[in-house]
C-alpha cells in the first residue's frame, strides 16, 4: 500500500446520472471534484439499450451513449474521472473534518466533502436465459422501459408493492400483462392488490415461477412453472419485467452512515445531508422511491450545491 497521500476539495464515489451531474456542478463551482466511477462505469443505466425519457434527447438515445455524453460534460469543466473502486473509508464527524478514503486497497485519499452516488443493483432471478436478455426484452424498470411495449403482451414478476405498482402501469399500455407471484399470496398492500385485481387486462398466477425466458437476440416468451403441481407453460409475452426489489449499494457505509433497514441512505429533509457533515448522497442510493435517471440528475445536483455551501461556510 502506497504512503502517499493525495489532498482532494470533492470526491465522488459513482458515476451514473447522479455522479456525472455532482460532478458538472463541482467543476464549475472550482471544487476540482475526481470521480472514481465504480466496477460499473456510468452505473445501472448503461445496461438500459434504449432511453427515450431523459430530457434534451429528442430522438432517444442508449444508456452507454448518454453515460458518455455526461462523462465528456463533466471532463470538460475540469473533473477527473478515474476507474476505480473505494474499498474503505474512515469518515470524520466533526464540522471541517478530513475524510480517509483507500481506493483498490492501495491508494490514500483524504477529502473535504465527498459525495456518494454508488446507486442500487437491480434484483434479478439469475437465469442465464434472464440475464443474457437483459436489454433484449428483461427489464428491472417499467416506467422506463414500459413504453417499447405499448400494445404488446408481458410478463411481472414480484409479489409486493413495487410488482403491483409496474403491473398497473404497464396495464395503461400493454395488450395484457401477466403477473407472477412465486407464492399463494401477494405481500403488496391491500389497496395495492385491489388495484391489481379490478384490472382486467392484469392475469395473476400464483405458485407460478419463470423457469426458463425464451428467444434468442430478443424476448419471445417465457416457460412458466406451477411449483406446486410441477406444471409448465409456454407464455407468449415480448417483455418481462422483474419487480423483485434493488439493492442499495452501501455495504462501504454500514455502522457508518445513518441508512434504512434495507440499506438505502438517509439524507436531512430536502438536503442530500448525511448524518456526518461534509458527506452527502445523490442518486438511487437515497432514493427507494423514483429510481429515474433524471431525478438522480437533479439530487447530483443538490450534492454539489450542498457541498459548496459546506465549503463556504468553512471559509
Amino acid at each position: 500500500m502506497s504512503d502517499i497521500v493525495e489532498k482532494i476539495k470533492c470526491l465522488i464515489i459513482g458515476s451514473g446520472p447522479a455522479g456525472y451531474t455532482a460532478a458538472i456542478y463541482a467543476a464549475r463551482a472550482d471544487m476540482k471534484p475526481v470521480m472514481y466511477t465504480g466496477m460499473q462505469m456510468g452505473g445501472q443505466l448503461t445496461t438500459t439499450t434504449e432511453v427515450d425519457n431523459f430530457p434534451g434527447y429528442p430522438a432517444g438515445t442508449d444508456g452507454t451513449a448518454m453515460m458518455g455524453d455526461l462523462q465528456k460534460q463533466a471532463e470538460r469543466f475540469g473533473t477527473e474521472v478515474r476507474f476505480g473502486l473505494v474499498t474503505k473509508v474512515d469518515l470524520s464527524d466533526k464540522i471541517g473534518g478530513i475524510h480517509k478514503i483507500i481506493v483498490d486497497e492501495t491508494k490514500h485519499i483524504e477529502a473535504e466533502t465527498i459525495i456518494i452516488c454508488t446507486g442500487a443493483t437491480a434484483k434479478y432471478l439469475g437465469l442465464e436465459s434472464e440475464q443474457r436478455l437483459i436489454g433484449g426484452g428483461v427489464s428491472a424498470c417499467a416506467t422506463c422501459d414500459g413504453f417499447f411495449y405499448k400494445g404488446q403482451d408481458v410478463v411481472v414478476v414480484g409479489a409486493g408493492d413495487t410488482a403491483a405498482e409496474e403491473a398497473t402501469y404497464l396495464a395503461n399500455i400493454c395488450n395484457k400483462v401477466t403477473l407472477l407471484v412465486r407464492k399463494d399470496y401477494m405481500r403488496a398492500s391491500k389497496a395495492m392488490q385491489h388495484r391489481v385485481n379490478k384490472t382486467k387486462n392484469i392475469e395473476v398466477l400464483y405458485n407460478t415461477e419463470i423457469d426458463e425466458v425464451l428467444g434468442s437476440n430478443v424476448v419471445e416468451g417465457v416457460r412458466a412453472i406451477n411449483n406446486k403441481t410441477k406444471e409448465t407453460t409456454e407464455i407468449s409475452v415480448t417483455g418481462v419485467f422483474i419487480a423483485i426489489g434493488h439493492k442499495p449499494n452501501s455495504d462501504l457505509f454500514k455502522g457508518v452512515l445513518d441508512m434504512d433497514k434495507t440499506g438505502y441512505l438517509l439524507t436531512q429533509g430536502k438536503t442530500t445531508k448525511t448524518n456526518l457533515p461534509g458527506v452527502f448522497a445523490a442518486g438511487d442510493i437515497q432514493d427507494k422511491d423514483y429510481r429515474q435517471a433524471v431525478t438522480a440528475a437533479g439530487t447530483g445536483c443538490m450534492a454539489a450545491l450542498d457541498a459548496e455551501r459546506y465549503l463556504g461556510a468553512l471559509e
